[in-house]
């Protein structure tokens, strides 16, 4: 059972089975509640004023996170905000919003809605954006990186805990069902003692500290889930050969801070003995495949690859014998999505687990599964990479610095 993320450093590593079990929200519960999250929140009489903020053209809506809404009879989308005259009329028309507005300020100070999706991929205008819906009482839902410093993202959270408001970050295979229900077997001993995770992104032209950002961080939330709080973080990131300076920090091809590196090979510590690695390296990609993650046990192994719904593999271990060793990864038969359509696997569905869950936290006063908490770790992991990669060693967790590790003066 996953624990609901709250402000502690205590990690399910260091809990008893029974007080983890306590503190968690149930498995069946989570799986299914895209199918049960409407009838709660229309038993609790609740309805919500919502407002979408995007950006054509720089960053735009994420994938479809201003439809989030649809179809939701205690919503109201009340507006959409964008500075984009004609991105602002198609958002307006796909989301049903009732009005819309060039600028997002002006848009919150009239309409003061309840619920706000932050939705651009581009991270540079998340913090002001987030700040200013905080600010009129919005409880918030944001495209990741939840935004590019900790700085940031610990303004957010101080802001919304003092004002109770809830804030989710879009790291959907958090609820993923088959991920819930890999989550619990490991529990329940499917690989033993988990010993290693190794992870690669998609290391594709982004290769390197780009790649780090955008989709390291997924993996990066799900390394957390699964294993707990890391300790400390060690990296060596290569720029064209070399290992990388402050000098070599510049702008990725989305405006999502500053990156460096086209080479990156990264070590985290858990505690009881779990290592993880990251890589991420363009030569490396053929031979890598898919990207995602895999966990090894002292009984067995598993590899996931990511998807929003992702594809889940067991290891069927074989003897070694005079022609080799037959072993194949066969998709794991435990898996509750193997005969999901295709339809039920994207982006729509996956946001819509998001939202209700976050809606449906709202009205229970927890913490969403992909709360604003765990967006900030997931990032903290991100930056810490580049901080040990400038370092050339080992940095410990928390992050004392706050701040852009690649940005001067930081």
């Amino acid at each position: 059972m996953p624990r609901t993320e709250t402000h502690s450093n205590l990690s399910p590593a260091g809990m008893s089975r029974r007080h983890f079990l306590a503190r968690s929200l149930d498995l069946a519960a989570l799986a299914t509640v895209s199918a049960h999250a409407a009838e709660s929140l229309a038993a609790a009489g609740r309805t919500f004023r919502a407002a979408i903020i995007g950006h054509t053209g720089h960053g735009n809506y994420g994938h479809e996170h201003d439809l989030i809404f649809n179809g939701r009879e205690n919503i109201t989308v009340v507006a959409v905000a964008d500075p984009d005259a004609g991105g602002r009329a198609q958002a307006a028309a796909r989301s049903h919003a009732l009005r819309s507005y060039a600028d997002y300020h002006q848009m919150l100070e009239k309409e003061k809605p309840d619920l706000v999706c932050i939705a651009p991929r581009c991270t540079d205008e998340h913090h002001a954006m987030a700040l200013a819906a905080l600010r009129v009482g919005a409880h918030l839902y944001l495209e990741k990186p939840i935004t590019q410093t900790l700085a940031e993202a610990d303004e957010l959270l101080a802001l919304a805990n003092r004002a109770g408001l809830k804030i989710v970050v879009a790291h959907q295979m958090r609820l993923a069902p088959n991920l819930l229900a890999l989550k619990q077997a490991i529990e329940d001993g499917l690989l033993g003692e988990l010993l290693e995770i190794r992870a690669h992104g998609k290391q594709d032209h982004r290769a390197g500290g780009e790649d780090l950002v955008v989709l390291g961080v997924h993996l990066f939330d799900l390394m957390r889930f699964l294993a707990g709080e890391p300790l400390w973080c060690a990296a060596r990131i290569l720029q064209a050969g070399h290992e990388i300076t402050p000098k070599d920090a510049h702008p990725a091809t989305e405006n999502i801070g500053p990156v460096a590196g086209d080479e990156i090979l990264a070590e985290f510590a858990f505690a009881k003995g779990i290592h993880a690695a990251f890589v991420s390296r363009a030569k490396n990609r053929e031979l890598a495949g898919p990207w995602g993650m895999e966990l090894t046990g002292s009984k067995g192994s598993v590899r996931i690859l990511m998807e929003m719904v992702p594809r889940i593999y067991r290891l069927k271990d074989g003897d070694w014998t005079a022609q080799g060793k037959a072993s194949e990864w066969r998709l794991w038969e435990q898996d509750p999505t193997l005969n999901w359509a295709e339809s039920e696997r994207g982006f729509a569905r996956a946001n819509e687990r998001v939202a209700n869950d976050w809606l449906t936290a709202i009205t229970q006063r927890r913490e969403p599964v992909c709360s604003g908490y765990a967006g900030m770790r997931a990032l903290e992991v991100a930056m810490a990479v580049f901080a040990a990669g400038l370092a050339r060693g080992r940095v410990a967790f928390p992050l004392e610095n706050r701040q852009h590790p690649l940005r001067a003066g930081a």
